[in-house]
């Protein structure tokens, strides 16, 4: 548990504009406006819950560019996984993690993605092995659909290798 930081304007295009009603035929067209932190929070809750992560009582509330996220997970890979769902939205800078789990595991740490990083990079800083980059892919799915479509800013998990 605790607070994670994340690159603010990085990440899934996940909060679009909300299209206001149109009231009548004579009038402009008017601009969308921003949507408000509970929609932004149910849209958090909405890609979890399409990731298909298992987590029970999910809460999620959106203030300014702060998630806060809880409910009770089954091991530290869905906690985790969960953390990173939530942080790699653009607007989202912080994620306070208040997720419980039953299954103690060793925490994986967390890479911020630069330009140049590909995940054979990143898994020669970590494990020493460039060959070993697809435990850092299968750790970031369903987050990942692609080994070579990591973005600057975006976060991935580095679990420990057992």
């Amino acid at each position: 548990m605790g607070l994670f930081s994340f690159v603010k304007n990085a990440g899934a295009k996940l909060f679009g504009k909300k299209k206001p009603v149109q009231q009548a035929q004579t009038q402009a067209a008017p601009e969308p406006v921003e949507l408000t932190d509970d929609q932004k929070a149910n849209e958090l809750i909405a890609a979890i819950q399409n990731h298909g992560i298992p987590i029970d009582s999910l809460y999620v509330a959106v203030e300014g560019d702060l998630a806060t996220v809880a409910g009770d997970c089954e091991n530290q890979s869905d906690r985790e996984r969960i953390i990173l769902i939530c942080g790699n939205v653009e607007g989202i800078g912080q994620v306070e993690d208040k997720i419980r789990i039953t299954v103690e595991e060793p925490e994986a740490q967390f890479h911020t993605v630069v330009s140049g990083d590909s995940l054979s990079k990143i898994a020669k800083v970590y494990y020493g092995n460039a060959m070993k980059y697809l435990v850092i892919f299968e750790a970031n799915k369903p987050m990942l659909t692609d080994v070579d479509k990591i973005y600057p800013g975006q976060v991935l998990r580095i679990p420990p290798i057992v």
